[in-house]
């Protein structure tokens, strides 16, 4: 009898699956037509699970590449495939819970770092001090040297700190006692500009010998440009805090998407993959076919980025946005792109719209980009009573999207099919959009 623990030697079908004992085994990381040493960590009625111990004969989809910490970090779920079998994966993934056209994923121009902003903690190991990636779904710290998605100099800024902790003999801060000084750095580069942010999240505004931990700092790393104290004294998973105080430079950077330049400060939203987000832009706004005699409205605007590369195209623009500093940027952002055709509103999307909607606000289009967790049928249901014609819907979770999407379709609204993005190389998120209309306008 199969127990918790017993090694079996399987091999995989053509869809990476295997039954035994007439149940079906579901092995993590296998691949189609792999012969594979398992190990079994979980038995149901229904199910056995089991992880791979040693690949005997790999599929011709494994990819070669590795990672020390792949197992434990969790970031990159699908290093282990080839990139396009990737790209292909997350689009069958999608045709399970949707029957729209599914367009061919759009690969990342850049497949490994090119991620332009990055977090980590800080955890005591004995007398050194190790930087790391918390592990999916906890808090521990996994350390690592360098990462296959970060900007290396990004990855050599951390080694640094590290050392400059040490060096001044300053405390990591321990979650449990709710003692000790740094919590954890972040750190954003521009892609386009080279400018580098590095924010110093602690405990305490009281940060001894910072001045010449400062100079050490931008001795070793002269391409920073602007340092940051951001002052984290509560018990909570949120990184940064309202309080900050600038050690260098002007405290944001600078940065551009499709030739427009964007002030970044700490707490701003920023696209990540900053190519691909040009990609991603760019057929967003062609599917809306703007003329100049229409208004846009930007919906979860953040710091305005889309709607200033979108107000060239109309008459006006007008975003939206509840993050008061995201508010504040996007006005910057506007005047230092000499944009004078759109204006930002700080308030819930939301609340906005159903304003909008009783007050018979002119909108033509709609550019809409919310978080994670999607919009909401009164949002839905203001823009259906606006009866704005068009509308493009971006999305970082595409679940929740098709889910959105049906409320549209309540409401009238007409849509075909997907695009696919991929932001996020070697994991499993996927950007999104579709193109709606009105029936009948």
């Amino acid at each position: 009898m199969l127990k918790i623990n017993d090694i079996l030697e399987i091999t995989t079908d053509s869809k990476g699956k295997c039954q035994y004992d007439c149940k079906q085994l579901h092995i993590l990381n296998a691949l189609p037509k792999e012969r594979l040493q398992i190990k079994i960590t979980k038995i149901s009625s229904r199910f056995i699970e089991a992880k791979i111990i040693k690949i005997i004969d790999p599929s011709k989809h494994r990819s070669k590449e590795k990672c020390p910490i792949y197992d434990e970090c969790g970031g990159c779920a699908l290093l282990h495939m080839k990139y396009e079998e990737q790209l292909a994966y997350k689009k069958e993934e999608l045709t399970k819970i949707t029957s729209l056209k599914l367009h061919d994923v759009v690969p990342s121009p850049e497949m490994y770092h090119y991620r332009n902003k990055i977090i980590l903690g800080f955890r005591q190991q004995g007398k050194k001090v190790i930087a790391g990636l918390y592990e999916e779904e906890t808090h521990r710290i996994v350390s690592y040297e360098k990462c296959l998605l970060h900007d290396e100099t990004s990855d050599k800024i951390v080694n640094t700190l590290c050392k400059l902790i040490m060096k001044y003999k300053l405390s990591i801060y321990d979650e449990d006692k709710r003692i000790g000084l740094f919590r954890h750095v972040m750190i954003r580069k521009g892609y386009y500009t080279k400018q580098y942010m590095v924010v110093l999240v602690v405990s305490s505004s009281i940060f001894p010998s910072r001045n010449n931990f400062i100079k050490d700092l931008r001795h070793e790393h002269p391409q920073i440009t602007t340092i940051v104290q951001n002052v984290n004294k509560r018990a909570t998973s949120i990184v940064l805090q309202d309080e900050q105080k600038v050690l260098y430079g002007k405290g944001f950077i600078e940065d551009q998407i499709l030739g427009k330049t964007f002030k970044i400060s700490p707490r701003s939203f920023f696209q990540i993959n900053v190519l691909q987000a040009e990609n991603l832009y760019a057929k967003a706004i062609s599917l809306l076919r703007l003329t100049k005699d229409e208004v846009v409205l930007d919906a979860y605007c953040g710091t305005g980025t889309i709607g200033i590369c979108a107000a060239s195209y109309a008459k006006e623009v007008i975003g939206v946005e509840q993050n008061k500093q995201a508010v504040h940027d996007a006005i910057d952002n506007a005047k230092l792109n000499k944009i004078n055709n759109i204006s930002f509103y700080c308030a819930d999307a939301t609340d906005f719209m159903q304003m909008c909607a009783k007050q018979q606000v002119l909108i033509d289009a709609i550019i809409m980009d919310p978080a994670r967790e999607g919009s909401t049928y009164k949002f839905i249901e203001a823009i259906a009573n606006l009866k704005v014609k068009k509308i493009v819907y971006i999305s970082c979770n595409p679940e929740t999207q098709i889910r959105d999407l049906k409320w549209f379709k309540q409401q009238g609204y007409e849509f075909k099919e997907m695009f696919l993005f991929d932001m996020f190389s070697h994991s499993k998120h996927l950007e999104s959009i579709v193109y709606l209309h009105k029936k009948g306008i």
